[in-house]
């Protein structure tokens, strides 16, 4: 095919880079860790390390899965918690003893929970104590041996770490009472890994990274497999894509989105392989604390989605901020809105580069030229050995500006859906194309510009949503006989889901149905509005 969009790339990004340069993700990491040992690799709240630490740390936990807990190459660990140092330590030593990440949100119920490290089969998991007692009540209903918990504090030095995890439990109360027997402290994992063997693990670029789970327009949880050659094919396209910008060893990013998030994984691993300092931001909502990282550390490098962005805009402090030293602020994860990116430029003096991705591509299939010079609307150029077509229902390219579905193919498309065949077949095209779901046009100049959504996801705030999944609690809630979920517009999120309701019992009130809801499931799941009708459209054979 003609790859029109080569001709707007930056001089000097290529068309093609070699996702075999690298083994695997380990190998990246290892060679930042020797390369920048003594500059600081992460920082949270008022704790740094190096990354010398960060191999040494990493090291420690990958022995202690191999040695104490026999785990073996290929075996999956669930990590449940939101940005702490104990995240990068905990993700490079599962990687480094060969083993597949398998990332939980730290906000799912405990159902949620249980289905998503049920069908991952996994047998350890990593959790924050904050949400231990979640774990507690999903483990009947999973196949979990090895629980290890780990308080915010871990890795703080004395007495800070003590007086945090004293005041968050006995004090703040933010940590719920849990029992989990011989479920094993984090602080052992480092202190019992420090002392045994480390086995190398020869790693194969097809075995599989990371086990990130999305969703499906059905609502059933399927888990990508991204193998190490996907990701440092991902790694190896950004480098590519912004080396007009970023400078080795001096770059410091922002990390408000949660790691557990694959866009915002990916670009802490590209930092990392930059020798880069990552501010790691625990709470996303807490903007004093985002803040505070930025005048501390003089910010180059924020991420966001546009929730953050336009959070952000509206508290005094950030618009005092000095943005002289901003190379880069991404978005991603949502559709950046073009109100929003006009009052950054206007309040930061930088653009927003739009980028695109899906977890099924590691994710980033297309992002805005460096030399953007303002917010243009689209979702940018396809990667570096990326292809991208638009297509009609049966697969056919349709011509220069028509809409169509988005196709992508490159080394950063997952291997296929975990043990889900069936639904593998479905997101791939006879001729091999991942089908986005997304409804875009392509210019003469190569750019993509999404139009809406083919499926019926709703995204809030970067996180997808599913109808159904909803509605399926919805009715089980009694007196209500029918719902049918869609996504509206809303300022702070992007989209919302909204509920439509018809009740058997009229006495049931809006706040009965979002507690009901809240027990079952995440928040951002649960519709913001919910509206009660006397009946729903159907078609002529039933449907809604």
């Amino acid at each position: 095919m003609d790859r029109i969009w080569l001709k707007s790339y930056v001089k000097g990004v290529p068309a093609e880079i070699n996702p075999d340069l690298y083994h695997s993700v380990t190998e990246i990491l290892e060679e930042s860790c020797q390369t920048y040992a003594n500059q600081t690799a992460f920082y949270n709240m008022g704790v740094t390390i190096t990354y010398k630490q960060f191999d040494a740390y990493a090291r420690d936990v990958a022995a202690y899965l191999q040695q104490e807990l026999h785990l073996k190459p290929g075996d999956r660990v669930a990590m449940m918690m939101p940005n702490l140092l104990q995240y990068p330590v905990a993700m490079f030593g599962i990687l480094r003893a060969g083993l597949t990440v398998v990332n939980v949100n730290p906000l799912y119920t405990a159902a949620e929970v249980a289905h998503q490290v049920t069908d991952a089969g996994a047998e350890t998991i990593i959790v924050l104590s904050n949400f231990a007692r979640t774990v507690q009540k999903a483990l009947a209903d999973t196949p979990l041996k090895n629980v290890i918990v780990t308080d915010i504090g871990d890795l703080f030095p004395r007495p800070k770490a003590f007086i945090i995890n004293f005041v968050l439990k006995n004090i703040k109360k933010k940590i719920p009472e849990w029992n989990i027997p011989h479920s094993i402290p984090f602080r052992t994992v480092l202190t019992a890994g420090k002392k045994l063997p480390f086995n190398r693990v020869s790693v194969n670029s097809q075995d599989i990274a990371f086990l990130q789970y999305t969703g499906g327009t059905t609502g059933i949880s399927k888990g990508a497999m991204l193998t190490h050659r996907n990701m440092v094919a991902n790694l190896l396209q950004a480098e590519a894509w912004f080396q007009p910008m970023f400078r080795k060893g001096q770059e410091i990013i922002i990390t408000a989105l949660p790691l557990y998030h694959i866009y915002s994984l990916t670009v802490t691993l590209l930092l990392a392989k930059l020798g880069a300092l990552a501010v790691l931001i625990t709470n996303p909502r807490d903007f004093n604390e985002i803040i505070a990282g930025m005048k501390k550390f003089d910010f180059t490098i924020l991420t966001g989605v546009n929730t953050l962005f336009n959070s952000l805009l509206k508290q005094p402090e950030f618009l005092k901020l000095n943005f002289k030293n901003v190379v880069l602020t991404l978005g991603g994860g949502m559709a950046v809105q073009s109100a929003v990116a006009e009052r950054w430029q206007k309040a930061t003096g930088k653009p927003i580069l739009e980028a695109y991705g899906l977890t099924e591509t590691s994710p980033c299939a297309t992002i805005n030229p460096t030399d953007l010079k303002a917010y243009n609307g689209t979702v940018g150029l396809p990667v570096s050995s990326t292809l991208a077509a638009i297509l009609d229902d049966d697969g056919n390219e349709v011509p220069i500006n028509n809409p169509g579905e988005l196709g992508i193919k490159g080394p950063q498309v997952m291997r296929g859906y975990w043990q889900n065949p069936v639904e593998t077949k479905k997101v791939f095209s006879k001729d091999g194309w991942l089908l986005t779901g997304d409804i875009a046009t392509m210019d003469e100049n190569g750019y993509v510009r999404i139009v809406e959504r083919k499926k019926d996801m709703i995204l809030v705030s970067g996180f997808n949503v599913y109808p159904n999944e909803i509605e399926d609690v919805l009715v089980t809630m009694p007196g209500i006989r029918e719902a049918a979920v869609i996504g509206v517009v809303d300022e702070n999120s992007g989209e919302v889901p909204k509920a439509f309701i018809v009740r058997d019992d009229s006495s049931i009130t809006v706040e009965e149905v979002k507690k009901f809801l809240h027990e079952k499931l995440t928040a951002y799941k649960v519709p913001k509005h919910i509206k009660f009708c006397d009946d729903l459209p159907k078609s002529n054979v039933g449907k809604v």
